[in-house]
């Protein structure tokens, strides 16, 4: 035995023999200690445990949602029969692929939905995004978007900037119609732009990288309800990337036909190495099962590849993964917004996504905001992140993330484009400990770099 681990253990069984406020005092002690040997100055500390402190009461509250929720997840698991034959997988063609058709049963019923296609071929949120439109639209249909402008990658799959393969190219035009300035629905102008050609209409849940409010469920049902009455034939689809599990109810819960979104987000728990799904109406998901594999294959191919017990696993842990990237949005919004920067949500609103952004209406503040995350990182926590022209936008964009999964965005990560109001997006944490510490080492960053003075 080491000496090290001998004085370890020494001041452990000390500190186990005190008081319960002696013991609660020593491990506070022995906390900032080790916050200090990972860069975290004690000024920055005490602010951000300050801040914490205040925060028992909303944490308590997510805590419920949780519960539900995970409550929700075994439910439908046991519902639907997993057994652990489910969590082996298959090759070549797939067919017959017991643990695939029943994690998509396992997702209609989480979802209250006809069907689920929840597949690894589904390479990102876009893909799956694109996949959902595409495969719903035809030649001189029209697709609305009734809450402002989209994801930036979805831009070139519509074909608002050209792009080869997009919508436009297939002669689907493109409508819409921008939120009030106080974010409400416009909704005197979506009527309006309801017409014959109006086929599809897709709402996104989070805000994207704009600083508008995310939409909460019960907002996306009072806007498709509006348009069902008018059009009961339009189809309604959700891009709810990064809202999964932080309500109690989702969007096919209030009426979406079709809800689409990323496995390396919310539902794949952090465990979930790539892959997305969709849920809703059993004729869309069967037109995007046709349209990613094959007319006349649709659902019975598509080989796991020993894949399902990640996603399986994954999606058991996504309500309290979950929990915890809300709980640390809620933390950084609390500690930027006491340092007088704008923050979207602010720190006593509702939450619909886990998602928060900071306005620091500078370039130095996000590159600064996204050192911090990248430097608390247990992977590659020593490279520098720098803005560059990603594939998929119109300006450059910086994006920190040490995720053992790459990419991840329910991992601990920030990102933001590097272009007015210079917002960064802050997501993740499958501990609330990690992003707890994330969100010191971006403040300890900004003090560093000069851009905000304790």
């Amino acid at each position: 035995m080491n000496e090290t681990y001998t004085n370890a253990a020494a001041e452990a069984d000390k500190i186990s023999k005190n008081t319960q406020p002696q013991r609660m005092q020593e491990l506070q002690t022995m906390q900032q200690a080790m916050y200090a040997n990972l860069g975290i100055s004690d000024k920055v500390y005490q602010f951000s445990k300050e801040v914490l402190d205040s925060l028992a009461s909303r944490f308590a509250e997510i805590d419920q949602v949780t519960e539900y929720n995970q409550l929700k997840v075994i439910k439908a698991m046991q519902d639907n029969k997993v057994s652990e034959a489910c969590l082996l997988g298959t090759t070549g063609y797939g067919y017959n692929d017991l643990g695939r058709e029943t994690l998509e049963a396992v997702y209609a019923s989480i979802f209250h939905a006809e069907d689920a296609l929840v597949r690894p071929q589904i390479t990102c949120g876009t893909h799956a995004l694109a996949l959902a439109l595409i495969s719903n639209l035809r030649p001189k249909d029209e697709l609305l978007s009734p809450v402002g402008k989209p994801y930036d990658t979805l831009e070139e799959v519509i074909g608002i900037r050209p792009s080869k393969g997009s919508l436009a190219e297939y002669g689907i035009t493109y409508r819409q119609v921008d939120l009030l300035a106080d974010g409400g629905f416009d909704y005197e102008a979506i009527e309006k732009a309801l017409n014959q050609q109006t086929k599809l209409v897709t709402i996104q849940r989070s805000k994207g990288y704009q600083t508008r409010p995310t939409l909460s469920v019960t907002r996306i049902g009072e806007l498709i309800s509006f348009i069902k009455k008018r059009r009961p034939d339009i189809i309604c689809m959700v891009d709810n990337c990064y809202g999964e599990f932080v309500e109690t109810i989702e969007p096919t819960d209030v009426g979406a036909d079709m809800v689409v979104g990323s496995l390396i987000k919310n539902p794949g728990g952090g465990l979930a190495p790539i892959g997305g799904y969709i849920v809703g109406k059993k004729e869309c998901v069967e037109n995007a099962a046709y349209r990613l594999t094959s007319p006349g294959l649709g659902k019975e191919v598509g080989a796991s590849l020993g894949i399902l017990r990640d996603f399986y696993h994954g999606l058991f842990l996504a309500p309290t993964v979950t929990a915890s990237a809300l709980k640390g949005a809620i933390f950084a919004a609390n500690i930027y917004e006491k340092l007088g920067f704008r923050v979207v949500p602010n720190s006593i609103e509702s939450r619909h996504d886990i998602i928060q952004a900071v306005e620091f209406g500078t370039p130095e503040g996000v590159i600064a905001f996204c050192k911090g995350i990248q430097a608390a990182a247990p992977v590659d926590s020593f490279v520098t992140p720098e803005p560059w022209d990603m594939p998929g936008y119109d300006s450059q964009v910086i994006m920190a993330a040490g995720a053992f999964v790459s990419g991840s965005s329910i991992e601990l990560s920030a990102d933001g484009p590097i272009k007015p109001p210079y917002a960064v997006y802050f997501q993740g944490g499958l501990t609330f400990e990690h992003a707890q510490f994330g969100i010191m080492k971006t403040l300890q960053s900004i003090v560093d770099a000069g851009i905000k003075k304790l």
